[in-house]
């Protein structure tokens, strides 16, 4: 709603533009029927020639100025959608899969631009561009400007009755067009398991039948549009030929007939705007029902409240906390306190689903705690400043995220401003360098899309890599050797020991190897301190 009332404002001058080409245009209807009259044709000539020029320059500028409605109202949207995404961090995975977080941001967003660019300007000119061609055709000959009222107010009933159908046939394309998305995607990333189990034709099927329901879902949004756009052109066509029938009876002079009959398009045109612009509104709302459901930015905290923490010597405290992920599902923390002092080792240990996750993703500022506290050095972890909390704070989780592009580039986003020396060192330090060596172009050497090309160990090393370039005094480990064999497990651990070392380090893991880490171990049961 508050865009909408962004889009009305910004609109006005779009009004006034469209008001002044209908009234260019009433001016090029008088020179043409004059011309077919036989009326000083070298004057009128002229005339529509300007008036013809001086219209195209004037849609020209409408087109331009509601482009740019358009487009700065999706990046607001954009830019608000991606901040809030942020602010809610992973925890949004748990309950929408990110296929779906993906087309809010992109296709949803990039459905409204219709809103703002055709369907306001259209809406608010169909009121004021009807009114002046209808007191023009008034001025010569009121039977037909009630023709054209008349026809005129048969268009929005016919519309409102195909908009219901249009509304929801639009929800049901914009579902489709998400399963579909995240079928694909989903069987992307697992396109080995599935041909390695000969499933790649059933699953090609499949992909095709979403396909095709995503195409008949929209051919019934055309349909409807179609039915929409044939209500309006029999509308026009009723008006037209009633005036015609009136005329030919003796209704009115040759030179004012033809005027007011070759104004009936004038008329229409903007509800025929309308009309089209039409689609583009039931798009926006079904686009803007999936961005309700995306969590507002927390509120901002007064500035006395903000508070920034000292990136040297951190102690972590956890006081009575307690979370819980899903009311129907059990305490994900239950009444847990425990301090890591600055410079301590602590393991957190206990079975999956003990907890474990969530202290680290609470220590990473995705969610707060529902009772108690967690301080960073005696502030409250809710208080301090985010960007303060990312530069002291290094994670490393069980499937390091890398990018396409090169192991430097991949090392260096901990840090961008780093140099190649620094990389090289951090490199080193993770035993990155064990692998990259033997490569054809050593760190430069290129990898693709999650890694692909690297083990899970040489991924997981670059990971390491990245938490010494950033050289954070909190360091938080989330199971780092998951998924690693028993060997490269063992190597994978002496890094991060040495990363570990002036370093509060907080490990959650399960594995047995994990416990000799070293450093004072912490039992979770239940989501407490066993």
């Amino acid at each position: 709603m508050a865009e909408q009332r962004l889009g009305l404002l910004a609109v006005r001058p779009i009004l006034a533009m469209n008001l002044l080409a209908t009234l260019l245009a009433i001016g090029q209807v008088y020179a043409v029927s004059m011309l077919l009259v036989g009326r000083d044709f070298g004057s009128f000539a002229g005339l529509f020639a300007t008036l013809a020029l001086s219209r195209a320059a004037l849609s020209y500028a409408i087109e331009m100025r509601a482009f740019g409605i358009g487009a700065s109202a999706r990046r607001r949207l954009r830019t608000d959608l991606l901040g809030r995404l942020l602010a809610a961090g992973p925890a949004m995975l748990r309950t929408r899969h990110s296929v779906e977080l993906t087309a809010v941001v992109v296709d949803r967003v990039e459905a409204l631009d219709g809103l703002f660019a055709r369907y306001i300007p259209a809406a608010v000119f169909a009121l004021g561009g009807p009114v002046v061609v209808l007191a023009a055709v008034m001025a010569f000959d009121p039977w037909s400007a009630a023709v054209l009222l008349g026809c005129g107010l048969l268009v929005p009933i016919a519309m409102a009755v195909a908009g219901i159908g249009a509304a929801a046939a639009t929800r049901r394309q914009f579902l489709a067009m998400e399963r579909l998305q995240a079928r694909f995607v989903d069987r992307i990333r697992g396109i080995a398991t599935i041909v390695l189990l000969g499933r790649a034709e059933d699953e090609a099927t499949r992909m095709a039948a979403a396909a095709d329901e995503l195409r008949v879902r929209t051919m019934r949004v055309v349909r409807v549009a179609f039915l929409s756009s044939a209500a309006l052109d029999l509308a026009a066509a009723l008006a037209l030929i009633s005036i015609a029938v009136h005329f030919s009876m003796g209704g009115a002079a040759l030179p004012v007939a033809l005027f007011v009959l070759l104004l009936v398009p004038e008329f229409f045109a903007p509800i025929r705007a309308f009309s089209a612009a039409y689609q583009d509104r039931l798009h926006a709302t079904a686009a803007a029902e999936a961005m309700v459901d995306v969590p507002p930015l927390p509120a901002p905290l007064p500035p006395r409240e903000i508070r920034t923490v000292a990136a040297q010597g951190i102690t972590v405290v956890f006081e009575d906390v307690r979370f819980t992920w899903d009311r129907a599902r059990p305490t994900a923390l239950n009444g847990l306190s425990f301090r890591a002092a600055p410079g301590e080792i602590l393991v957190l240990a206990g079975p999956s689903g003990a907890g474990k996750s969530t202290i680290i993703e609470m220590l990473l500022g995705f969610i707060r705690p529902d009772s108690g506290r967690v301080t960073i050095n005696g502030a409250d972890i809710a208080d301090v400043v985010p960007q303060a909390l990312s530069r002291f704070t290094a994670w490393i989780g069980q499937r390091p995220v890398l990018f396409a592009g090169t192991i430097r580039d991949n090392i260096r986003f901990a840090r961008p401003e780093a140099t190649d020396a620094e990389v090289a060192a951090a490199a080193a330090s993770a035993r990155v360098t064990d692998f990259a060596d033997a490569l054809p172009q050593g760190l430069d050497t290129p990898v693709g899309e999650g890694g692909f090309g690297l083990s899970g160990g040489e991924a997981q090393r670059v990971a390491i890599a990245r938490a010494y370039l950033k050289d954070a005094p909190l360091l938080l480990l989330d199971e780092p050797t998951a998924h690693l064999d028993p060997a490269t497990e063992a190597e994978v651990l002496e890094s991060l020991q040495r990363l570990a070392i002036g370093r509060t380090a907080i490990l959650a893991s399960h594995s047995a190897a994990a416990h000799t880490f070293g450093g004072r171990r912490l039992n979770i049961r239940e989501g407490r301190a066993a």
